[in-house]
């Protein structure tokens, strides 16, 4: 009769206890739980009904004059502020607004109009090689997939979602430090990356206010509830808010925001 070893042995995979491995004794590994967001579906609404009554037409505030010139704004502001990506930019732009042209500049060329960001020469050699690349594969034009921006130099998840949702008006979300402050501190989409932070804003955010919920949330966690300390008297959704830290249950007063330019408010 054959032991009990031998027995085990020839189990057939299919017969063995679900989430084992064969010949192991490794306990099934248990699924992450999906974290959801504390708010229902008819509070999200609310919270970006509002941010669309406050700013109607949120802008981004880098400067760009076209897909390509947002492209290279985006891949420059990679640890640096909006304020001085586009002090930088507007010389450069005024000459090299396309791929041809920034490649004829040179890396070089485009290191002396960016020398004053920080990183300045790895992002003046990203910005040549993008270049190259848009020119070699794409006949200069940036494409409007996230597969293929991503192929480009220096640029990332992040940097080609902002490009898809300003250039091409795609519902993407962008997850920069504001974002992903927002999504946990508020328990609107908590996670413990930026993508997670993202799928969980996607999930729940309206079709209808998915245009523009990034531009909201980024400009919100700007200059109301800002890193350090959140501005809740400023709070337009303060009585929907479940953030602990909280200090007030009183909404601002909903009016619209004019919109502003790079100059008229220092980024931070």
């Amino acid at each position: 009769m054959a032991s009990p070893k031998s027995k085990d042995s020839s189990m057939a995979k299919s017969e063995l206890p679900p989430g084992r491995r064969d010949g192991s004794n490794a306990k099934p590994r248990p699924r992450p739980a999906r974290v959801r967001s504390l708010y229902s579906a008819g509070e999200v609404h609310e919270i970006f009904r509002r941010f669309s009554v406050q700013r109607p037409e949120p802008k981004g505030e880098l400067e760009h004059v076209n897909a390509f010139t947002l492209l290279v704004a985006v891949v420059l502001s990679a640890q640096a502020t909006d304020a001085g990506v586009n002090k930088a930019t507007r010389a450069l732009f005024n000459v090299a607004d396309t791929p041809e042209k920034m490649l004829a500049l040179g890396e070089a060329r485009v290191g002396e109009y960016i020398k004053t960001i920080g990183l300045w020469r790895n992002k003046a050699k990203n910005v040549i090689a993008l270049s190259e690349a848009l020119i070699r594969d794409y006949r200069g034009e940036v494409p409007g997939e996230r597969d293929e921006l991503v192929k480009l130099p220096g640029v990332g998840r992040k940097t080609a979602n902002v490009v898809l949702n300003m250039a091409f008006g795609q519902h993407t979300m962008a997850v920069d430090t504001h974002i992903f402050r927002i999504g946990n501190r508020l328990g609107l989409a908590p996670g413990k990356t930026p993508e997670q932070v993202e799928q969980g804003l996607l999930r729940i955010i309206p079709d209808e206010y998915m245009r523009h919920a990034h531009h909201w949330l980024i400009l919100h966690g700007r200059y109301v509830c800002k890193a350090r300390k959140p501005d809740c008297p400023a709070c337009v959704i303060a009585d929907i808010c479940k953030a602990a830290e909280k200090t007030t249950d009183v909404p601002a007063p909903l009016v619209e925001i004019a919109a502003l330019g790079p100059f008229d408010v220092p980024d931070n």
